[in-house]
């Protein structure tokens, strides 16, 4: 269980600053790709206990709250990648073992921003983005401002749409040019700075970004009479759409491989960046017949190509510590492009990758950006050398605090609790999303406030008001981003008690947890009173947490930060939905399977704790129902084969009614 926890916060991790942040990941792709099988593997193995929010269960990314959110009434799926022609082969053989004889369309996979397009009576009424899949944001005031995106159909009919909205390397071009002369920073790549455009409030910014789209998706063709997706391609072109003229028509998977060969020469003479092919079953019906999984289409994949590698110098090796205690040497490049992003850092992983690539301080190495997004140290150019290189050697104290490090498998680790990295952690932990949620104070940033002195405690991130003129100073930090920050800061003194229980970090006090004892006490001043017994006899606490917290508050430094806390303004009551008791829901645990049109897993959850009932993640002997909605896999069986009681959504909006 500790390893499948460990998996699922790294690659949700990852999603989140891929898919929000638009930054690099801190993983390689194949260690993400490794990663997400072997989590696969173990939810296989353990139905019973998947986690809600196990990255298995999203299909994309999270929804930014400074957009209002829009419900995709067919979710938005991603698609399987394959690397290599055998991987290629092997859907194709998938396909075939189910009786189908395929043609196939091939599509170039454009490197932007997912974006859905929904018309009625053919006039443009909302643009969204992919979000996670389920919900996206709505972003119809930037994309309306995109020329390509017909505002007005030439039919008057109702009809979504999905393509890809991106920027072309002229217009990224002319964007630095005046980027550079007004002293404003460089963007770095086309697709960052399509995402960043879609993500402007002021649509005048993004229509001075000159955003482009492509359009390669009906989600819906049947309701058109569409027999392929061939035809359905050629209808959105006939409505006003633009679709890529480069998609082929294949009927063979011989002539996908020689597509996929055409357009990897080809893609440096293209006016816009591509990471991959996209190929699809033609035949519609043979979509049905193959079906999805919970995270892909079955019917479709989408080939990726191999990385750029370009020679650099690398001129240092610098060690950093993890949330974990973990070692890891990092690599300090002479910066050089990569695929349109300038590349001055790559994680090294661990020792034995260096000592088993010989890197050395000094070495010419190669660089790729496995998966065109992660850089990586790809091997050492040998014949470079001088002889005055400094072979890798890891250090056998911790770089923060010196103390001794312990070798487990192949890492390294500090384990002094009282090493600097660990209050460092516990403001970043602080500050997070899912915490206090001030936006502004990413992990690099706390980093650099608390070794500058400006942040060295919780209490601290509230004074950061003495610094203005300090911070004026540091690269990026212009009058309104500090604004911003403070703003960001002064707002998080509103949030309700069990985002700061779950940001003070108690030990075995998750976000749920949080929101129990939140509930139950009100205010800090009852839960600091409550003795282990109380604590004990709360639904889903036990004795762990009970004792936890009672420790928690027996510390009397946790109490004086506490009390530091509420003289500077930080709320410490629920203000929280109330539970409103319901005898269908009360004092019952419920699990949410498979996909609700109506409404969010995460509305659905809400509701349910507000009429007294309880959610968990994973089914067994003491779950009273199970609400399946489409596509319920393993769950739905289970509690079939236990004789649990099912509600669909249906039943379940009829039960809040």
């Amino acid at each position: 269980m500790d390893r499948y926890d460990e998996l699922v916060e790294l690659i949700n991790k990852a999603n989140y600053e891929y898919h929000v942040l638009d930054n690099a990941t801190t993983l390689t792709d194949e260690e993400y790709d490794n990663y997400l099988r072997e989590l696969y593997q173990y939810e296989s193995a353990h139905p019973d206990k998947v986690r809600a929010d196990s990255p298995t269960h999203k299909i994309g990314g999270v929804v930014l709250d400074k957009f209002s959110k829009v419900t995709h009434q067919i979710p938005m799926m991603s698609l399987a990648d394959v690397f290599n022609e055998d991987e290629i082969r092997e859907f194709d053989n998938r396909i075939k073992k189910e009786g189908i004889n395929p043609s196939y369309v091939c599509e170039l996979k454009i490197d932007g921003l997912s974006v859905s397009l929904h018309y009625e009576k053919g006039v443009l009424v909302t643009a969204a983005t992919r979000g996670d899949g389920v919900v996206g944001e709505d972003i119809t005031h930037n994309v309306k401002t995109i020329k390509q995106v017909p505002l007005k159909l030439k039919e008057p009919i109702d009809i979504e749409v999905r393509g890809e909205i991106y920027m072309s390397h002229k217009t990224l071009a002319e964007l630095n040019e005046l980027r550079k002369e007004n002293g404003e920073p460089l963007l770095k790549n086309c697709r960052n700075a399509a995402a960043g455009s879609v993500r402007q409030l002021d649509s005048s910014i993004a229509a001075n970004r000159k955003l482009e789209v492509w359009i390669y998706h009906l989600p819906n063709p049947e309701d058109y009479g569409i027999k392929t997706h061939h035809e359905a391609l050629e209808f959105m072109h006939q409505l006003g759409f633009r679709t890529n003229p480069n998609n082929r028509l294949v009927k063979s998977i011989d002539e996908v491989m020689a597509f996929i060969q055409e357009k990897g020469e080809a893609r440096s003479t293209l006016a816009y960046d591509i990471d991959g092919v996209v190929i699809k079953l033609d035949n519609l019906a043979d979509h049905e017949k193959m079906g999805n999984t919970i995270r892909y289409p079955k019917w479709a994949c989408a080939y990726k190509f191999p990385a750029q590698v370009v020679s650099t110098k690398l001129k240092d090796i610098k060690f950093t510590v993890g949330r974990t205690g973990q070692v890891t040497p990092n690599a300090i490049l002479e910066p050089v492009m990569v695929m349109g992003s300038l590349i001055s850092k790559a994680t090294l992983h661990n020792e034995e990758y260096c000592l088993a690539k010989d890197i050395r301080i000094g070495d010419t190495v190669k660089i790729i950006k496995a998966g065109d997004v992660i850089p990586r140290v790809e091997s050492v150019v040998i014949s470079m050398r001088t002889g005055h290189e400094i072979p890798f050697k890891m250090p056998t104290t911790c770089p923060i605090c010196g103390s001794n490090l312990v070798k487990r498998e192949s890492n390294y680790y500090c384990v002094n609790n009282n090493c600097s990295k660990k209050d460092i952690e516990a403001l970043i932990h602080y500050v997070s999303r899912d915490t206090m949620n001030i936006t502004g104070l990413g992990d690099a940033i706390v980093e650099d406030f608390f070794n500058l002195g400006y942040i060295k405690t919780i209490p601290d991130i509230y004074k950061l008001d003495r610094y203005i003129d300090e911070l004026k100073l540091l690269e990026g930090f212009g009058e309104k981003s500090i604004s911003n920050l403070l703003d960001s800061i002064a707002s998080s003194k509103n949030n309700s008690l069990e985002k700061l229980l779950f940001g003070i970090g108690i030990r075995y006090v998750g976000k749920k947890t949080a929101k129990i004892l939140a509930k139950e006490f009100q205010n800090i001043d009852n839960l600091k009173k409550a003795d282990f017994d109380t604590l004990n006899n709360i639904r889903d606490i036990g004795e762990v947490i009970a004792q936890s917290v009672v420790d928690y508050f027996a510390d009397d430094d946790n109490l004086a930060m506490l009390d530091e806390l509420k003289k500077l303004g930080v709320n410490m009551t629920y203000t929280g939905q109330e539970v409103t008791v319901n005898q269908d829901f009360a004092g019952k645990t419920f699990v949410l399977t498979g996909t609700l049109d109506s409404i969010t897993r995460d509305e659905a959850k809400e509701k349910i704790e507000s009429l007294g009932g309880n959610c968990t993640g994973s089914v067994s002997k003491k779950t009273d129902v199970v609400i399946a909605g489409h596509d319920a896999g393993s769950k739905l069986a289970k509690a079939q084969e236990l004789g649990i009681e099912i509600w669909n959504e249906a039943q379940f909006l009829e039960m809040l009614d």
